[in-house]
């Protein structure tokens, strides 16, 4: 194995590959695999879509701030003012 080999900055070892090809080779319980979810989570039953939106400077500046002012993300000041609509 070549001295540079790195995951996030961290090198990999002899051991370490030796480690995981123990681990492939003993198996894998698919159920548990299954538990560790990707992803963001689920805002309910049904998948979300991902909508874009074009705000002007002043648009974005408001936002921002009413989010900050709220402890709030973005999205949920957007989601907020959709559902008072």
């Amino acid at each position: 194995m070549a001295e540079h080999e790195a995951i996030n900055g961290v090198p990999v070892t002899e051991e370490q590959i030796e480690a995981w090809a123990n681990e492939a080779e003993a198996g894998y319980d698919v159920a548990t695999l299954k538990k560790r979810g990707r992803g963001r989570p689920g805002r309910g039953s049904e998948p979300s879509q991902v909508v874009a939106l074009r705000l002007t400077a002043d648009e974005m500046a408001a936002l921002d701030a009413r989010a900050a002012r709220e402890g709030k993300s973005r999205s949920e000041v957007l989601r907020e003012a959709l559902s008072v609509a």
